[in-house]
């Protein structure tokens, strides 16, 4: 059976300071039927019990409508566990099968929150000691996080002795004023200690790992603000449409989809000063100062674009549950502007789109060119983050090319997490981020006031794209496959972007052979 142990590669340096759960866990995950606890949150709890970083003898309750049994339900927590074949993960599933439960009821009735609540304290019966903790995983839509939150409160707590926390999914609202509603509804029965609001970007490897990047190198921090700095892109980018997800995708769009939540997380992380340690709340406190200086993007500081059908596949009004001449986004760049010395003038150009000709997730910090003079036309140095598929950093640089002529060419540093760490194993986002939870640590989850600033940002543009205040803006089209918008190119470069020469290809761009 796994044992409880401390995660690898941890320094010293960066610990801080919460409360770790140790045994006596249940948690509960609501939505256990749908998508979301199939394919991310059930996975993510089998990872960390296979690790032996669960609790001891956790258990796993789900809680949904669907009516199924015992065998049914662990059919569906198991069946996107990866490597099922293998003879030891086959074993380790049938043990994490023995830590799963099942209960059937509704959303909005106190009575089948007490049929839940008489099946913990069943299974908290058998535990020696008293002090029992229970977390509760909202993988719900929104719709229901408030009567949810309500009735866990009042029908469910422990409140002796234990431990309760709750983890929200997003979205966390539509927009300033819905996020306010939802925020204040929830901090009637749970307090911010209690609450975890999970970004499951905060999550990913190498966003966690941006804090290391720029605060323990001194050659990168010396660059790192305005003066060295012409222009920063993060570019969110999947290959695929809406595929049957039009009328979810279409309430939304797609700059409250990623942009306002995951990107913008990204952001603050980038720009956010030195912390005073890496306590959640010190951490915490530098990016909601970041999000005070944004003001509220501009018109004419957004590009917006929606896919049409190109190289056999459909348009995004061909998808029959996106209502009919929609005008929805399914493209937007948006650029951002922080008022402070450290950022004032830098352009921070956000990306998303779908339909794409790749899928990527990356942080490009363009530098200033080299003074004139020795050299003329060079290239310009970019630091590259890799976020996702295939976790990379690096840094194109100009040296002489080999030879007896004197020119200097493109090239790069790099660190390709695949080819350095070959035996590492990166973990999921939801792993990460329930591990967090159970270690009662905030730094990788949003605060009450990170929300309320990030709403102010983009709420103004997102009325206007909702034509609150007169028409709605007609999107762009672009090709499925594409780029995006023609205009994208015209766009990014009136806010000092320098195309590279297309003859320049980062040599592990295919990452298939790795």
């Amino acid at each position: 059976m796994p044992r409880e142990r401390s995660m690898s590669g941890t320094i010293p340096s960066m610990e801080t300071t919460h409360d770790e759960l140790k045994d006596n866990t249940i948690i509960i995950v609501f939505g256990a039927s749908g998508d979301l606890a199939k394919k991310k949150t059930l996975p993510a709890l089998f990872g960390l019990f296979r690790q032996g970083f669960l609790p001891r003898d956790t258990h796993i309750v789900g809680y949904a409508r669907t009516k199924m049994d015992q065998a049914e339900f662990e059919k569906r927590a198991t069946s996107n566990i990866k490597g099922a074949d293998d003879p030891e993960t086959a074993n380790q599933i049938e043990a994490f099968k023995q830590r799963l439960s099942y209960v059937s009821g509704g959303y909005e009735d106190g009575e089948s929150f007490d049929k839940l609540n008489a099946h913990l304290q069943e299974i908290e019966s058998h535990y020696q000691s008293k002090e029992c903790n229970r977390i509760f995983y909202l993988a719900l839509p929104p719709t229901v996080f408030i009567p949810v939150s309500q009735h866990i409160k009042e029908h469910c707590y422990v409140s002796k002795g234990g431990v309760n926390r709750i983890i929200i999914e997003k979205p966390f609202g539509k927009d300033l004023e819905s996020a306010r509603h939802l925020l204040s509804s929830v901090k009637q029965y749970w307090t911010e200690d209690e609450t975890f609001r999970i970004d499951h970007y905060l999550g990913k490897e190498m966003v966690k790992n941006l804090l290391v990047l720029r605060f323990a190198n001194v050659a990168l921090g010396a660059c790192w603000d305005k003066n060295y700095i012409s222009n920063v892109q993060i570019t969110f980018k999947e290959p695929f449409g809406t595929e049957g997800r039009g009328g979810y995708f279409d309430e939304f769009g797609m700059i409250r989809d990623v942009i306002q939540n995951h990107l913008l997380q990204v952001l603050t992380i980038l720009t956010m000063e030195r912390p005073v340690s890496f306590a959640a709340e010190d951490i915490r406190d530098e990016k909601v100062k970041v999000l005070r200086s944004i003001p509220p993007v501009e018109k004419e500081d957004c590009l917006l674009g929606q896919y049409v059908s190109a190289n056999g596949k459909p348009g995004y009004l061909d998808d029959n549950t996106v209502p009919p001449n929609s005008v929805c986004p399914t493209y937007a760049a948006t650029t951002l502007w922080i008022h402070n010395p450290r950022w004032e003038g830098v352009p921070f150009i956000l990306k998303a789109g779908k339909a794409l000709n790749e899928a990527k997730v990356e942080v490009r910090i363009q530098f200033k060119d080299v003074t004139q003079g020795i050299f003329k036309d060079i290239a310009r140095n970019e630091l590259v983050i890799r976020i996702q598929p295939s976790e990379a950093v690096y840094l194109k640089m100009n040296a002489k090319t080999p030879g007896l002529y004197t020119r200097a060419i493109p090239t790069e540093m790099d660190l390709t997490y695949k080819r350095r760490f070959t035996e590492a194993k990166i973990p999921e986002a939801y792993e990460s981020l329930i591990l967090d939870t159970l270690r009662g640590d905030h730094s990788n989850f949003v605060r009450h006031d990170e929300l309320d600033y990030a709403w102010k940002i983009f709420t103004p543009i997102l009325h206007w794209i909702d034509g609150k205040n007169g028409q709605r803006p007609k999107p762009s089209p672009y090709p499925y496959g594409s780029r995006g918008p023609k205009e994208l190119d015209g766009f990014i470069k009136k806010y000092g972007y320098k195309r590279a020469d297309d003859a320049y290809f980062w040599p592990v761009t295919n990452m298939a052979s790795l």
